[in-house]
């Protein structure tokens, strides 16, 4: 399977698809390759998303990964040009190349999304739950499991399997924690630290 620029685009993506983005240029001479999926991450259907689906807040927008590489690297196993003579524009947020790949490959195998769920969040996460934890729609509450924070996590993968849902590792949401059990436990755990 070729990789053929822009013969996707994130408002056509369909359950099961793959989205290779655009790249973007970020330190150390390296590249960021922005990944796209519409990941159906349970079997059952959120009638809240559906009663809510006008509501931005409540939209089912494509899961995102970002990797980083070596663009010579890039450019042989995408077969495509991520050197400096690739159609690179400036940007807010810097040098993008806009690719639109739909369901990229490499070496003829698609890459895919996987959902990664934990409460051990990473310093980062940790330091940044107000942003980084995960959340009851766009401004809703936290999710927890077992009274902690949950961290979404994604990972690019090479896979042909045609439905990665049983791939992805999701935790179960705690059905009544309230906000200060989660505050509670958080304090908890920085003071086991010090």
């Amino acid at each position: 399977m070729e990789n053929t620029l822009n013969s996707g685009s994130l408002d056509s993506l369909k359950h099961g698809e793959t989205l290779l983005v655009s790249a973007r240029k970020v330190a150390n001479d390296k590249i960021h390759l922005e990944f796209a999926e519409q990941i159906k991450a349970t079997t059952s259907v959120n009638v809240l998303s559906l009663l809510n689906r006008s509501d931005d807040r409540f939209s089912s927008n494509a899961r995102r990964a970002w990797v980083t590489a070596e663009p010579i690297d890039a450019t042989e196993l995408f077969n495509l040009d991520f050197g400096p003579t690739a159609e690179w524009y400036m940007s807010d947020k810097g040098e993008i190349l806009d690719l639109n790949i739909l369901n990229p490959t490499m070496s003829g195998t698609r890459c895919r999304i996987l959902i990664e769920e934990t409460i051990d969040g990473t310093e980062w996460q940790n330091e940044n739950v107000k942003t980084a934890a995960k959340r009851k729609g766009k401004d809703g509450d936290y999710i927890t499991h077992l009274g902690a924070y949950v961290f979404s996590n994604t990972t690019v993968i090479l896979s042909d399997v045609a439905d990665t849902t049983e791939m992805h590792n999701l935790l179960e949401a705690d059905t009544a924690v309230t906000k200060t059990q989660v505050k509670e436990t958080q304090t908890a755990e920085l003071q086991d630290f010090m």
